[in-house]
């Protein structure tokens, strides 16, 4: 099972309106489905082109790897040379930061992952979470 188009639509309309709420920076938004596929994308007015491969990196790194991107951050941090190693092999598509969130439904099964990014990660991470709950999905950031 894999995150639905519908709920992707609501992850991305979610985050992307919890920015403009905060006042953020404008954001882009990806839904990865539990392969690391594209589902949904969006990239706010005023965001950088380059935005997607950051967004995707956020997102595909959480869910190739089954952690979040404060788990990879930490990862990262404590073992630098592993994460080195994954972004090798991952052909250097993954972005170890917060902003990557992981997908679960109600089952606790992997479903996909969502990556936002265009303010703080930290901050990116508040909106994709907004997005994960309105889409009634759980994420781990």
């Amino acid at each position: 099972m894999s995150v639905t188009l519908n709920q992707a639509r609501k992850i991305v309309r979610k985050a992307i309106s919890t920015g403009r709420e905060m006042e953020l920076k404008p954001l882009s938004v990806v839904v990865l489905d539990a392969g690391g596929h594209v589902v949904a994308f969006e990239r706010s007015d005023g965001a950088s082109p380059g935005r997607f491969g950051i967004a995707h990196g956020k997102a595909y790194g959480a869910v190739m790897l089954g952690m979040s991107g404060t788990a990879q951050m930490k990862r990262a941090e404590d073992q630098a040379y592993f994460m080195a190693a994954v972004n090798g092999v991952f052909g250097g598509q993954v972005v170890p930061v917060p902003g990557g969130v992981l997908l679960r439904n109600k089952a606790g099964k992997v479903v996909g992952a969502v990556g936002v990014t265009g303010d703080t990660s930290d901050n990116d991470a508040i909106a994709a979470m907004a997005g994960v709950e309105a889409a009634a999905l759980m994420g781990e950031i």
